[in-house]
């Protein structure tokens, strides 16, 4: 069954009007008609099954015929906070992080990124969302992970007034594996962050500065992931631990 999200306020009543660029994909690609049954997430708590009873230009509307909460979000959230890498792996990390439940993906800009920002990103960040929200259909989530505007390290001094736990996959690491601190911690975590270096890894100054404002540096393992693998593990290792209970 075909899924589409919308904003809480299309939902009026027994009604969905869905629009955008969602209206051409329905008329055009899927060529769904008045009677065909999908289903719509209001990107927030609820997810519908509706019968389209009108397909117009710039507009369907659909009735709902049944309502429920969010049946696949885990109540875990993570946010990754990945090195910017080169090429289309960062394509690469949306997609699979959209599928293993992330909420949200923050670009950084890092000492050894290998990509400049030459203040083009912003059109990038068009197609990471596009890709999110085409995975987050492709396997039903509940809401589309949001892909940020990117940041610089910086800005990392203050991920501990937001976050219950802060992660970061180090190769330097060779103490402390991600799994030991999991099930060392007290409480349950509500919200994590991951941070994820570039190819080049981080910098010795960029490791201090993530230690000094809360993070934990863990390892993945005895071997050396590519960066687009490092957040995709990391996550699932996180969801497998204090999610899968």
């Amino acid at each position: 069954m075909h899924r589409f999200f919308v904003d809480a306020s299309q939902v009026v009543g027994k009604s969905i009007l869905i629009d955008g660029e969602d209206v051409r994909h329905i008329r055009k690609v899927l060529r769904l008609r008045p009677g065909d049954v999908i289903e719509v997430s209001d990107s927030s708590s609820w997810e519908y099954r509706c019968r389209i009873v009108s397909v117009e230009e710039d507009a369907v509307e659909a009735v709902i015929e049944d309502k429920q909460r969010f049946a696949r979000e885990p109540s875990l959230e993570i946010t990754l906070y990945q090195g910017v890498p080169k090429g289309d792996r960062m394509e690469q990390v949306v997609q699979k992080c959209t599928e293993l439940g992330v909420v949200q993906i923050v670009p950084v800009f890092m000492m050894r990124s290998v990509v400049a920002d030459n203040g083009k990103y912003g059109k990038k960040i068009i197609r990471y969302n596009t890709i999110a929200r085409e995975a987050a259909k492709q396997c039903r989530r509940g809401i589309v992970p949001v892909v940020t505007e990117p940041i610089y390290p910086d800005d990392f001094s203050t991920l501990a007034d937001t976050y219950d736990l802060i992660l970061f996959p180090y190769e330097n690491e060779e103490k402390r594996t991600i799994k030991q601190c999991l099930r060392g911690l007290k409480e349950k975590p509500k919200r994590i962050a991951i941070i994820v270096g570039p190819e080049g890894g981080f910098s010795d100054e960029e490791a201090g500065h993530i230690l000094f404002s809360g993070g934990i540096s863990v390892s993945l393992g005895k071997t050396i992931l590519r960066t687009e693998t490092a957040g995709p593990v990391a996550a699932a290792m996180c969801m497998y631990e204090l999610e899968m209970q």
